[in-house]
């Protein structure tokens, strides 16, 4: 294997260092300490980010793209590497509707082309974007993409995928939408 660094690592420095990180704490934003990573020297000003990049590190990449075979240490980056395959932007200006395949992407062409500043208290969290990674259809909820998915995509691997519990609680929504959407015309044939 071939690791992905310019200069040589020592895998047993790899290792160790993903021993150690169960130790890691969780920087905040006001913390002025970088973080630095042992192998490559590159800081962060978040514990939980340097922990995220020492994955990078790691030969073994569990997730695999499905269209070109490049490997991703987390399914996050999968995504959004997939993403340039299949064309799904998902987050779409107001302004200019240009659209882009991270929010982050949004966020700085809103400030940097347009001038809007999002403002977000400490730890305040946007609304979270379902989006259907097969069509590109967006949904406020997981409730929501799980319907579409059923509907449009019965095949899905997110089906498959979507926890029993899940499922089960939506499958009785759509059971109870198709009886609802049934008894109209039951009603009128009892006429």
């Amino acid at each position: 294997m071939v690791c992905i660094l310019e200069q040589p690592c020592d895998s047993d420095r790899v290792t160790a260092l993903w021993k150690a990180r169960e130790t890691f704490t969780t920087g905040t934003c006001d913390d002025p300490a970088m973080h630095s990573c042992e192998l490559c020297g590159k800081g962060f000003r978040l514990q939980r980010m340097l922990n995220r990049h020492l994955k990078c590190h790691s030969q073994v990449k569990r997730h695999l793209c499905t269209f070109c075979g490049k490997g991703f240490n987390d399914t996050f980056d999968l995504k959004r590497h997939v993403r340039t395959h299949t064309g799904i932007r998902p987050y779409k200006c107001d302004v200019c509707h240009k659209a882009f395949t991270q929010r982050c992407s949004l966020e700085s062409h809103l400030k940097k082309i347009h001038g809007v500043h999002q403002q977000y208290a400490y730890k305040q969290r946007r609304d979270k974007l379902y989006v259907c990674e097969d069509c590109g259809h967006t949904g406020p909820s997981q409730e929501d993409l799980y319907l579409h998915v059923h509907r449009a995509h019965p095949g899905s691997a997110l089906l498959q995928k979507t926890s029993k519990k899940l499922a089960a609680l939506l499958q009785s929504k759509l059971v109870a939408e198709h009886l609802g959407d049934a008894s109209p015309s039951e009603e009128e044939a009892q006429k």
